[in-house]
């Protein structure tokens, strides 16, 4: 049996075992030590651990005197390692089980640290990181402890409070709620317990424009309004209540029905649509964690678990969701997902994912590099555009990287990035956004650098086997070059190209290539509706983790990787640059040469400054971005005028309009006013159809979202 449905098994057995006990602050209690003894401990460590304490309780080869934020914290292992004694110490299988001579040693540990009280300077330290090891040693070993030491460390453990300045609204808070809770039952004090049971369960609820949930499922950390979905939003916030979730499934603390469902709707509609095909950790949402060393493994199961311990709301897709992270199935689903309070899309089909992330007047456009990490990460918002098939393709890239070509973006290319303390910035447009229905969609970026002032209008069409990206109106005044990156991977096999009708695999090397209608590499192809000059580099590239990060103790080793970039070179001071280029995920290099002579059937009708815009004649779908009121001709019979900036998706049908989307990325509307040609009188909610029969046109007017839904797409099917 898979390892965490091992541990979930175990725990509905304690749960089992609470029936027809009434005493539930023991039953809870009882759940919280048992998941404590999940890991395995061996002998053979503890004496490693006890042979190493020093006379006075402490240990070698800990820098107990570097409290600052890089160091990370040396001085957490010190109780750590008590911990792991502690859980060995109650191990009926262990041949120290209730060894006197382990207890002194473990009392002479934290006497060493109840006396030094160290305190990080950074906060997380003393009100999460301490008080949880603490608190979990309490409820293992807590009764055995002299009172006087067990009230020594009453005060530390006790930084972990509702008025702690971490226990702001977010996950954070849900977590010192929890360390809370744990000594409330180590003290058995139940009326302070109920208490923060009730702040845990109230924490999950809508809170758009704050810290916490927003409308669009997801997950701002702070009020920089930064997208922190997986990391604060995932494991602080929808796993911490999750685990209690199970603690007091059954008890007459239990959580209820509605709070747990919606729960679970962020899970799926937030967290799992920004992981890759829900199993995979998305590269385009991480922020200063992106320079820290990954494993490449699947999301655990045991999170989805604990949900379907409380509810059957939406069983199928959770238990589908078990069942690709198991690998005991592939995906399956396509979405097209627009994260309007984030300024994120992502987009899904069975065999390929791929993300754009923004920023705007609205939100920052990245998080700061606390305590170290992040310092390079200045352009990941800029229009970033990230494309997997298998979802290692970036893995571990970054001390290799070259972080003024992130993919997708359009970069001024300096001698080097601007410092750590220059990363976080407000955007300083207003059109930012997408349109979609869910299934298709297409996004649009006026961007401006605040580090830099170069200027682009961008565009991105998404359909199901490709995707087109569209550049115009490049400007910066800088003696610098700009480019525009296609993509910069980790380099896994031959890179073919083809000009002027001639495919060839090319040399190891970096170059530039005149007149390529196409580029392939790693099952994804390049294509180029107008045959284009790029720069192609396929080549090792050498870098350090310590490069990337202010942390300390960060190896400094060399870092050899083969790398895969392709991009355009604007050159300095561009006016008026612009770029076109079709992406095709999962193609073969024979399928990329007969497929790129149609362009996929992806017609580019504009790419001017006041319009984008694609025609998929395949699949009859029209996307397009006014950066101002405009007309577009779509065929002799058929054309789109829209009166206000905008976005619009049609899909034809014998062509008529099937389906409509439209929506504000400005956010200034409360209605859009489009004409098309043909006669509608459809009679809709937050429709006004005027047929006009003398010129064979219909003007609509469209109510768009407000309040919270505010840059949202709106879709009417005709």
């Amino acid at each position: 049996m898979h390892r965490p449905t091992l541990i979930l098994a175990f725990l509905m057995f304690m749960t089992s075992l609470a029936i027809g006990q009434t005493n539930d602050i023991a039953v809870i209690r009882q759940r919280v030590i048992a998941e404590l003894f999940t890991n395995t401990v061996a002998d053979a460590q503890v004496e490693t651990i006890s042979a190493k304490m020093k006379e006075d309780g402490s240990f070698p080869g800990i820098d107990y005197a570097d409290l600052s934020n890089i160091a990370g914290f040396p001085q957490q292992r010190h109780i750590s390692d008590l911990l792991y004694l502690a859980r060995v110490y109650q191990s009926k299988t262990s041949k120290f089980y209730h060894s006197k001579q382990l207890l002194e040693t473990i009392e002479k540990g934290l006497t060493f640290w109840v006396k030094n009280d160290f305190i990080g300077d950074n906060w997380h330290d003393s009100q999460i990181t301490v008080p949880t090891i603490l608190i979990n040693m309490m409820l293992v070993i807590g009764n055995d402890l002299p009172k006087a030491l067990v009230e020594g460390l009453q005060p530390i453990i006790g930084r972990a409070n509702m008025g702690a300045s971490g226990a702001r609204p977010s996950g954070d808070r849900i977590v010192i709620a929890g360390i809370l809770a744990k000594n409330m039952l180590f003290r058995e004090n139940d009326a302070e317990f109920e208490k923060v049971i009730k702040i845990i369960e109230g924490e999950i609820k809508f809170s758009t424009g704050e810290r916490g949930i927003q409308h669009d499922y997801s997950f701002h950390h702070r009020i920089d309004r930064v997208n922190n979905t997986t990391s604060y939003g995932y494991g602080k916030y929808a796993n911490a209540f999750g685990e209690w979730l199970v603690y007091v499934h059954g008890t007459k603390y239990q959580f209820s029905k509605e709070k747990i469902n919606q729960l679970v709707d962020y899970y799926i509609d937030g967290i799992t649509k920004q992981l890759v095909y829900g199993i995979y950790e998305d590269v385009s949402v991480k922020n200063r964690d992106s320079t820290s060393k990954q494993n490449f493994q699947p999301r655990g199961t045991l999170e989805i678990e604990r949900l379907l311990v409380g509810t059957d709301y939406r069983k199928a897709e959770l238990e589908e969701l078990i069942r690709l992270r198991k690998g005991t199935a592939k995906p399956t689903r396509s979405f097209a997902k627009f994260f309007w309070q984030t300024e994120h899309f992502v987009f899904q089909r069975p065999n390929f994912y791929t993300t754009v992330r923004m920023f705007s007047t609205r939100n920052a456009n990245m998080e700061m590099p606390y305590n170290g990490p992040g310092k390079t990460t200045h352009h990941r918002a800029d229009g970033s555009n990230y494309l997997v098939l298998k979802g290692n393709e970036y893995h571990n890239i970054w001390p290799v990287y070259d972080w003024q070509k992130v993919s997708g973006t359009t970069v001024l290319q300096k001698p080097k990035l601007h410092g750590p303390d220059d990363i976080q910035k407000k955007g300083l447009t207003r059109f930012v956004g997408a349109v979609t229905d869910d299934l298709y969609g297409a996004v649009v970026f006026d961007f401006k650098s605040p580090h830099d002032m170069v200027e682009a209008k961008k565009s991105w069409f998404f359909f199901d086997k490709e995707y087109a990206c569209l550049g115009t109106d490049i400007r910066s005044e800088s003696k610098l070059p700009v480019a525009t990156t296609i993509n910069q991977v980790l380099l896994k096999g031959d890179v073919a190209i083809q000009q002027q009708g001639n495919t060839k695999i090319l040399e190891v090397g970096n170059r530039v290539a005149e007149n390529v209608k196409w580029v392939h590499h790693d099952r994804v192809g390049y294509i180029f509706p107008r045959p284009a000059t790029v720069k192609v580099s396929n080549q090792q590239e050498t870098g350090t983790w310590a490069s990337i990060t202010d942390q300390k103790n960060i190896s400094k080793e060399p870092v050899n990787e083969q790398v895969f970039k392709l991009w355009f070179d604007h050159g300095p001071r561009p006016t008026k640059a612009a770029y076109e280029y079709i992406v095709v995920p999962d193609v073969d290099a024979t399928e990329l040469q007969t497929s790129s002579q149609n362009n996929r059937h992806i017609r580019i009708l504009s790419n001017t400054d006041t319009i984008q815009a694609v025609m998929h004649e395949q699949l009859n779908i029209l996307q397009a971005a006014f950066y101002q009121s405009g007309e577009l001709n779509i065929s002799p019979t058929f054309s789109l005028r829209m009166d206000s900036q905008g976005m619009a998706m049609l899909k034809l049908q014998g062509g008529r309009i099937k389906a409509l989307s439209l929506s504000d990325p400005s956010r200034q509307l409360r209605r859009m006013t489009i004409s098309v040609s043909g006669i509608y009188a459809s009679k809709k909610a937050g429709l006004v159809c005027l047929p006009d029969q003398l010129h064979q046109r219909t003007l609509m007017l469209i109510d768009l979202p407000q309040g919270v839904y505010v840059g949202k797409s709106v879709t009417l099917d005709f």
